[in-house]
């Protein structure tokens, strides 16, 4: 069983759409309400489920762009805070938390780790969202898009939510789910854990984590290894 002293002052950073929440149905529906209310083709969920990780933007974007639509860059502008309304309406309409990551995440809290959600989310949609799943109280510190200098791939999104719990970066971890959090987290040299089950068009596994993660069940182990300075294995489930 771990060690999980070793954990005691390390920060705990979340990607938080594909990583700790299932978000893809209320986001792709939200943008076909989008969609049809423009008499544009609503997307197929099983054939966009991969790129909810590239964000609502781009999602309502390519609709417009498959339907048709002239000028979509700038119609995409136009129709995003209808999109934002309605999804912020809707926002846990479907989504529920992976299998295991409320347990995980109780757990490491348990091991007195500073936990943030490093999100490309707005920060009040990412609050509302945790809010709703009664997830909020688990997180020391919510950092969406918006209270950033700069967002995920770039480093500073992770180093500054780590800054902002008073954590240190040398003891810090990043958990996600696509290149977003990858890139992020080798900018900033932080080790790194992708999840199996989320949003990402390419096989997690080419992004080089540390460990790759299958359940939640590992995760605490997982994170006593590459804090304890073990050797990374790939979890399995």
């Amino acid at each position: 069983m771990a060690d999980l002293t070793v954990l005691d002052g390390t920060t705990i950073a979340f990607d938080l759409d594909g990583t700790l929440v299932d978000t893809a149905l209320d986001v792709i529906g939200a943008v076909n309400a989008v969609l049809i209310g423009e008499n544009s083709a609503p997307l197929d969920y099983a054939k966009n489920r991969a790129f909810v990780s590239r964000g609502a933007r781009w999602l309502l974007q390519s609709g417009l762009v498959a339907s048709g639509v002239e000028n979509p860059v700038a119609r995409t502008a136009t129709l995003f805070e209808r999109f934002t309304r309605y999804y912020e309406t809707h926002i846990a309409d479907e989504s529920l938390p992976f299998p295991g990551a409320v347990a995980a995440l109780k757990e490491l809290r348990a091991a007195r780790t500073k936990l943030v959600v490093c999100t490309n989310k707005p920060t009040h949609l990412a609050r509302r969202l945790l809010a709703e799943l009664e997830m909020i109280a688990l997180f020391d510190c919510v950092m969406g898009v918006d209270a950033v200098s700069a967002s995920k791939p770039d480093a500073a999104h992770l180093v500054e939510a780590v800054a902002a719990v008073s954590g240190d970066i040398t003891r810090s971890i990043m958990i996600g789910d696509a290149e977003p959090d990858a890139r992020s987290a080798r900018s900033a040299d932080v080790p790194l854990i992708l999840v199996s089950f989320g949003y990402s068009e390419t096989p997690v596994s080419a992004f080089a984590p540390d460990i790759l993660l299958h359940q939640f069940g590992d995760l605490t182990e997982a994170c006593c290894e590459l804090v304890g300075g073990m050797q990374p294995r790939e979890a399995l489930g």
